[in-house]
């Protein structure tokens, strides 16, 4: 399996549109995408400017997902990563992941930290931080809310340079 990660570029915005409101997006707020609403976000650059870099993952010369870094001005960078329904369970998470820590931290050395969450019954993607080297780092009750009303536990991760760079894990204190 090949897998490849293409910057989404400003001529990319139909497709991008197009394949985020192609299906539910079940542990993201919202759920369905509408096309429209992508369009405008994406001429706003809530995908790529200064501070956002999004790619798509590309596998076997399929678009099958993309990960899009944010706040990469402000010091601490947070992600989102989709995966279409296809194309889940194959490790592409994990990958994706991998690549975007490494290619963060190697383009911008100014960075300590990196951070992402997800809903605490988003057993796949916490697996992912806990595989690629992120840590537990806060619980947040009833704080994601679902497509159906319901409210979520949000779970917070975050991963050191110091760490990626050695490999390790420095633990949380949480009697601190």
């Amino acid at each position: 399996m090949g897998i490849s990660y293409e910057p989404v570029r400003t001529g990319d915005a139909a497709e991008f549109a197009a394949f985020l409101a192609s299906e539910p997006w079940p542990f993201h707020s919202g759920g369905v995408v509408d096309v429209a609403d992508v369009a405008r976000r994406v001429a706003a650059g809530a995908y790529f400017d200064d501070a956002v870099r999004t790619h798509w993952i590309v596998v076997d010369g399929r678009r099958c997902g993309f990960v899009r870094a944010f706040d990469l001005d402000d010091g601490t960078p947070l992600f989102d990563l989709r995966l279409a329904a296809g194309c889940r369970g194959r490790g592409l998470g994990r990958a994706a992941v991998g690549w975007l820590v490494g290619d963060l931290f190697g383009l911008l050395p100014e960075i300590n930290r990196i951070e992402g969450t997800t809903r605490n019954d988003n057993l796949a993607m916490r697996a992912v931080f806990r595989a690629c080297g992120f840590v537990k780092e806060a619980h947040y009750r009833e704080a994601w809310p679902g497509s159906d009303g319901r409210l979520h536990d949000t779970i917070g991760y975050g991963i050191l340079r110091r760490d990626w760079l050695s490999q390790s894990i420095t633990p949380v204190d949480w009697a601190g």
